[in-house]
């Protein structure tokens, strides 16, 4: 027989995952928060997130304030194993996009 005060989670929780906000969702926000229609709303936001890819993959630094800056970061080269079997195999350098998260927000949180 199980312990029910065991098997039972918190209904709040800080360790939970928090909800994720689709495109859909954030396309519904800004609509409703800036008067725009949706079909307009869902304009801004794909040309928002084209144009912070684009600046991205040239390797710009995208700073979006009150939130942080995206940033492209340069990885080294490295001896890593591959799964399952003992293999050494070199992994290749290459990048990664890094966050940085705002002051601001950081310290509301």
């Amino acid at each position: 027989m199980t312990n029910p005060s065991k098997s039972k989670k918190p209904a709040s929780s800080t360790s939970e995952t928090p909800e994720k906000i689709s495109k859909t969702q954030l396309i519904d926000l800004v609509a409703e928060k800036s008067g725009l229609s949706k079909k307009d709303a869902g304009a801004v936001v794909a040309a928002t997130l084209e144009v912070i890819v684009e600046a991205l993959q040239s390797g710009k630094s995208v700073g979006l304030p009150s939130l942080g800056t995206l940033s492209v970061k340069p990885t080294a080269a490295r001896t890593g194993v591959k799964p399952g079997t003992d293999q050494k195999i070199q992994i290749p350098a290459g990048k990664k996009v890094g966050f940085k998260v705002a002051t601001d927000l950081k310290a509301s949180l």
